[in-house]
């Protein structure tokens, strides 16, 4: 046999020959204090509960040779290692949520037997997540698209699970579409790029064949794809579901979440600059809101309606390409959702939280709009791929926090013990065998179906302007223009000019107007020739609750300002403009030089939340100017400091400036700027502190687009 040889041990960080020592004072480096730790709280182990000796080397023949098989703690830590993550969501792969409550605030039992919607005033758990819906996992959270909205109530009838978006209508009005539309949004298989955006050729040729989805495209062209927040964004359910209650009386109901902050929205270039500067800006934005204790709060609103009244509508409430306007039948208030606390563990929660718009509660049921049917297989059957199991339901925060109890048994990750020999149902063997119940389980609304078994789509979908028509009216000038701008964008992104001609004549169903000026901004000059429409597309009445700056309320409640300074900033004026943020409801960053802050004039030391480069003006919705003259010439050579300013005035915000921040305005080639002329522009020693928050409540400066960008 071998000579046994003397086990060396290393002292440091570096193997050197003298690091040897006999076996009786072999210490692993950093052991001793692992071991104080243990003694003081409780000891490692391995998940079968084995304590650990050494969680720092692995067991080797020899202190340099190879290592061995048998190291059962190196191949269990290392296997968890290699199985932590899980496959990501084929859509919706990007998101971040949040716990909270759901609080009734009406009696809903003459429409529903719901039992979360029976008693004002009750509070139930909910675990709500966003999402971007095409973007992989490691995208950016400010890319053009649809944003998830989905809400796990966690009620005393079972889990109710209304998974919807941040847009009422989809692109699509059967499921069958619904993996053709993903992978043309996706990236391109050949290529795998671009990734979490619909600019190429792809999505556009699916868009160009496929004219069901030309509503769908109004919205996502619009800014309502690219929030501001998560707190600051709509929900809907999309859509048509039923009520029902204890007398088995159906009501129709369309879902809808409406921020109490209201919808906000960025431009298409900030945007841009959000993603490089700050890629996680909605997940951080939510995250701090709640530790902070700002937590976002949604009213729970339902428009209902029924037979009757569907039958007289202009389309067909099964159609999920369509939306019945606030003014036709508006909203009712029923409940609020507050959200209160960060998750714990982000994979625990927000990775393994499994939405199934087939998880509903005794009084909440489905109708026969074909995608919601088809969502109602798929949802469940992603989650048996993804969590590996038909036990996903038994992951913690997707338990049920009623009792629940049945006969299955078995399969992968089995986390309960069930106990007993009966396994099925009749059985007379176990006396503590649940039963269903005739009166008090779930009962599906016996509507009348009849019909020829077809594959064919009703007469009733057709029109696929109509609507589409009706949201672009219904926006703002400056909501119209950066529809056509979107549009020019994305189109121009396309190689293939068959889709780009085919776009165009979509379009000009939809509105001579945004035909022209997106034709105009492509450089397209031929006659736009219409596609034929199955139904002429009708003129409805415009609806401003549409629009997200028509139905806008002033206000900087859960915003946040800049303010740019430098060494002999003025105290008082820095503490009064601190006060009148915070008492308008909204925070305050200073940005400085350097991140250890700067020394104001009175010699007081304050902290900065940003350096310049790591707090550009793209993170705040307003921001002001207050360097001294000796620092207001030092930032024009900082192109950063540039920059800030110029963005500033680019993406239309309210600034409030010193005349020491001349210099950054001529460097960044604003000294044509004249706050006469520009209510955005806050003079301070002209005007007060009190000006730049009434500016600044009252949201962007619109009037100066045209001014800083071309308006086709």
């Amino acid at each position: 046999m071998p000579t046994k040889s003397k086990p060396s041990a290393v002292k440091g960080p570096i193997d050197t020959p003298d690091s040897t020592v006999g076996v009786e004072t072999l210490v692993a480096p950093g052991a001793e204090l692992h071991q104080q730790a243990a003694d003081e709280t409780t000891q490692l182990t391995t998940n079968q509960g084995v304590p650990i000796g050494d969680n720092q080397n692995s067991l080797k023949a020899g202190a340099r040779g190879p290592v061995l098989l048998q190291d059962f703690i190196l191949r269990e830590k290392i296997m968890h290692f290699d199985h932590e993550r899980i496959p990501e969501r084929v859509v919706h792969a990007r998101g971040s949520a949040a716990h909270g409550f759901f609080e009734c605030l009406e009696d809903l039992s003459a429409i529903t037997a719901a039992d979360f919607l029976q008693r004002p005033g009750e509070r139930i758990p909910v675990f709500t997540r966003f999402s971007t819906v095409a973007g992989n996992k490691g995208s950016m959270d400010l890319a053009r698209d649809v944003r998830g909205f989905a809400v796990k109530f966690y009620t005393q009838q079972g889990n109710f699970d209304l998974v919807g978006n941040n847009i009422p209508v989809f692109f699509i009005q059967d499921a069958i579409k619904f993996p053709d539309l993903i992978h043309a949004a996706k990236q391109d298989p050949d290529r795998e790029f671009p990734q979490a955006q619909t600019a190429h050729d792809t999505f556009w040729d699916y868009i160009s064949l496929t004219p069901e989805s030309l509503h769908m495209v109004m919205w996502i062209m619009s800014d309502r794809t690219i929030p501001r927040s998560y707190r600051m964004m709509e929900g809907f359910g999309v859509h048509t579901f039923r009520l029902v209650n204890a007398a088995g009386e159906s009501t129709f109901v369309k879902f809808h979440w409406r921020p109490k902050l209201n919808a906000q929205s960025v431009i298409w270039d900030e945007a841009l600059k959000i993603n490089g500067a700050d890629p996680d800006f909605h997940r951080r934005d939510l995250w701090e809101a709640i530790d902070n204790g700002d937590f976002p709060e949604w009213e729970f609103c339902l428009q209902t309606f029924s037979q009757e009244e569907a039958d007289a509508l202009p389309f067909d409430v099964l159609d999920a390409t369509k939306l019945i306007p606030e003014e036709v039948i508006p909203l009712r208030v029923v409940g609020r959702m507050v959200l209160d606390r960060n998750p714990d563990n982000f994979f625990a929660e927000t990775e393994q939280v499994a939405y199934c718009a087939s998880h509903v509660v005794p009084g909440v049921d489905f109708t026969n709009d074909p995608l919601l049917q088809g969502r109602l297989f798929s949802y469940q059957d992603t989650q048996l791929k993804r969590l590996g199991s038909a036990n996903f339901h038994q992951i913690p925060i997707n338990q049920p926090r009623c009792p629940f109890h049945n006969l299955q048994r078995d399969g992968h990750m089995q986390m309960g013990l069930p106990k007993g020999q009966v396994n099925y149902e009749p059985s007379s063997l176990g006396e503590d065998i649940k039963r269903e119940s005739q009166t008090g389980g779930y009962r599906t609304f016996p509507n009348l179906e009849t019909g020829e078994q077809l594959r064919i789509r009703p007469e009733t979908f057709a029109d696929h302007y109509s609507q589409a028509r009706l949201f672009f009216l219904s926006q703002t000038q400056p909501e119209r223009d950066h529809i056509v701008a979107a549009l020019i964008f994305e189109l121009s992104k396309c190689n293939v000019a068959r889709v780009r001609t085919a776009m165009l004549s979509r379009l000009v169903n939809i509105d001579e107007s945004l035909a022209a000026r997106v034709a105009a901004g492509l450089g397209v000059i031929d006659p736009i020739v219409a596609a034929p429409a199955p139904v002429p597309p009708q003129d409805l009445a415009p609806s401003p609750t549409l629009s997200i700056l028509a139905k806008a309320a002033p206000g900087l409640v859960g915003r946040k300002v800049g303010v740019l300074v430098t060494d002999g900033v003025d105290d008082a004026l820095l503490d009064e403009l601190k006060a009148a943020v915070e008492a308008a409801g909204a925070k305050l960053a200073i940005i400085a030089p350097t991140i250890t802050g700067v020394t104001t004039a009175g010699g007081q030391l304050v902290s900065a939340d940003f350096r310049i480069d790591g707090g550009p003006s793209v993170l705040f919705d307003a921001v002001a100017l207050l360097p001294s003259e000796a620092g207001g010439a030092a930032l024009a050579l900082e192109a950063t400091a540039v920059n800030f300013v110029r963005d500033a005035f680019g993406h239309l915000k309210v600034i409030a400036y010193l005349p020491a921040a001349a210099p950054l305005f001529v460097k960044g080639g604003l000294s044509d700027a004249n706050p006469d002329a520009d209510a955005g522009l806050i003079n301070l020693p002209t005007k007060a502190v009190a000006d730049f928050i009434a500016a600044a409540e009252a949201g962007r400066i619109w009037a100066r687009e045209p001014l800083v960008r071309k308006v086709y």
